[in-house]
């Protein structure tokens, strides 16, 4: 069970849930990949001294896959009925719980490449708070619009 999912009070209920973009793979991915393929180069290539080599060179490359896809997976960001909740962290956890009749504003920031491909940059400022970004976040401008239309719903309620 996810941290917000257990987070939730009664009578609150998940309205939208995004994570990270895949594009925070993409750079610890090919790094990764590389010493992976060297690693696998060196076992098949090389006498029977280079065996630790290449076993310490491609577990290096996995383990950096590895903790780069639990880093995208720990990261929670969700609208519920009532809050804005943002979870990073797996063994550190760091979270912003926001009740949404707090929030002063949800910006968007994408870049062409953002565009593209759906991820952007969210700022979420609460009332007498500090801006909170969060960068590289899926579908960021459908998350504002289910903050907007979840402040609203309160409003008109």
């Amino acid at each position: 069970m996810s941290y917000i999912e257990q987070s939730l009070t009664i009578g609150e209920r998940i309205v939208y849930k995004t994570g990270l973009h895949w594009i925070v793979l993409l750079v610890p991915g090919l790094f990764g990949g590389f010493f992976v393929l060297l690693g696998t180069v060196i076992l098949l290539g090389g006498d029977g001294g280079s065996t630790g080599v290449g076993l310490l060179t491609g577990g290096f490359g996995a383990l950096v896959i590895a903790l780069a896809v639990m880093f995208r997976n720990a990261t929670e960001m969700a609208v519920t009925s009532k809050r804005v909740i943002v979870k990073v962290g797996l063994l550190r956890r760091e979270t912003i719980e926001l009740f949404l009749p707090r929030v002063e504003s949800v910006r968007v920031e994408q870049g062409l490449l953002g565009r593209l491909l759906g991820y952007g940059e969210i700022v979420v400022r609460g009332t007498g708070g500090t801006a909170e970004p969060f960068k590289n976040v899926r579908s960021p401008m459908e998350f504002r619009r289910q903050v907007q239309q979840q402040s609203e719903e309160l409003i008109t309620t």
